[in-house]
């Protein structure tokens, strides 16, 4: 089953960000999104939703704690969840890159830029 990330705001006004399931009206692999005043401006945060107690995404949050559901969720945050709950980083601009050497044999680092 294929799960869209969203972004919702709860009723106790937490953002929240999740994989939802259209068929339970629910966020699953649920994170809290906290934002953080620097010196260079605001930096947000993905946390699982249970922490500190709980270290892992395995939260679930029923629609029925939905105030506000974003219309759209941007890429860039999508990405980041993606790279909090998976532990791997999502590249841009893969059709850039080709494997192997110009002569079609493979390079020490595996992966050549044009």
């Amino acid at each position: 089953m294929a799960y869209e990330i969203r972004l919702m705001k709860l009723v106790t006004g937490e953002l929240v960000i999740g994989k939802y399931d259209a068929e339970k009206d629910c966020l699953t692999d649920a994170a809290i999104i906290q934002t953080l005043p620097t010196q260079q401006g605001m930096q947000m945060m993905i946390l699982p939703y249970g922490y500190p107690f709980e270290s892992n995404f395995e939260g679930v949050i029923e629609g029925k704690h939905f105030l506000y559901r974003y219309k759209d969720t941007p890429k860039e945050m999508q990405d980041k969840y993606i790279e909090a709950t998976t532990n791997l980083t999502v590249a841009g601009g893969l059709g850039k890159l080709r494997f192997g050497g110009p002569d079609g044999m493979p390079t020490s680092g595996g992966l050549v830029t044009p």
